[in-house]
């Protein structure tokens, strides 16, 4: 492991600042900074006028908040300090639901040609564990799919969801991109979404949306690059 005497002093403030950041205690409550909740897209091999996404929150604390928004909780399960008070039933009580049902039918829609593909939400034996799956059917083949995902984003906006799509497409659905094309069937897969750095503030939200390593990792690759491009402007300088 290399020595921290060569990294610049800098960087080695901001990691351990980070660091201490991320071991302070924090409320237990839902909220859009921990584990990312994650859809799966995926076409249907038999029905290919079929689109299955597989929606699964990033923790049970999410499906209580959502249970409480809903109705379906009691609102004394959000308690004073902001913190989540999960029980086991909650999952089984969420996914059995006609308003949970809608909700799913209303935060992710999809589209084919312009035109809207009716939802079909598969009732989830296991919502904390593997997630809920719904099928979207469209009036044909689907080669490009336009897909919409806003889950959680009216609780905070800040929610963002990792998706993952055949042929190893990905896209982070959040503020300001809700929607995407996603390419099944034979149509070429459109280029992976790629996270712009300039400023810092898109790697910030993205390093939070997905966990404290990775958030580690972005402060140090952005300010390592900062170095970098420092050093290249001085040797580029005359003498």
């Amino acid at each position: 492991m290399p020595s921290t005497a060569r990294w610049p002093r800098r960087v080695v403030i901001a990691v351990a600042f980070t660091v201490t950041l991320l071991a302070m205690a924090v409320p237990a409550g839902a909220h859009p900074y921990g584990y990312p909740q994650t859809v799966t897209i995926a076409a249907d091999a038999t029905r290919p006028e079929v689109v299955r996404l597989t929606w699964k929150a990033g923790g049970v604390d999410e499906l209580t908040l959502l249970g409480v928004k809903l109705g379906l909780l009691p609102q004394d399960r959000v308690l004073l300090d902001g913190a989540i008070s999960f029980q086991a039933s909650d999952a089984t009580v969420l996914a059995s639901s006609a308003p949970f049902a809608s909700y799913l039918l209303t935060q992710m829609t999809v589209s084919s040609d312009g035109h809207a593909c009716a939802g079909t939400v598969d009732p989830s034996s296991d919502l904390a564990g593997s997630g809920v799956d719904v099928d979207y059917t469209c009036a044909g083949p689907v080669g490009v799919a336009r897909i919409e995902v806003r889950m959680l984003s009216d609780l905070d906006p800040a929610y963002q969801t990792v998706a993952t799509g055949p042929r190893g497409q990905r896209q982070v659905y959040g503020p300001g991109r809700y929607a995407h094309d996603w390419a099944l069937g034979d149509a070429p897969a459109a280029s992976e979404a790629t996270v712009p750095d300039h400023d810092g503030a898109t790697v910030w939200k993205v390093a939070g949306s997905v966990g404290p390593l990775l958030l580690v990792a972005a402060v140090v690759a952005l300010l390592l690059r900062r170095q970098v491009r420092r050093r290249r402007v001085a040797h580029a300088r005359p003498s």
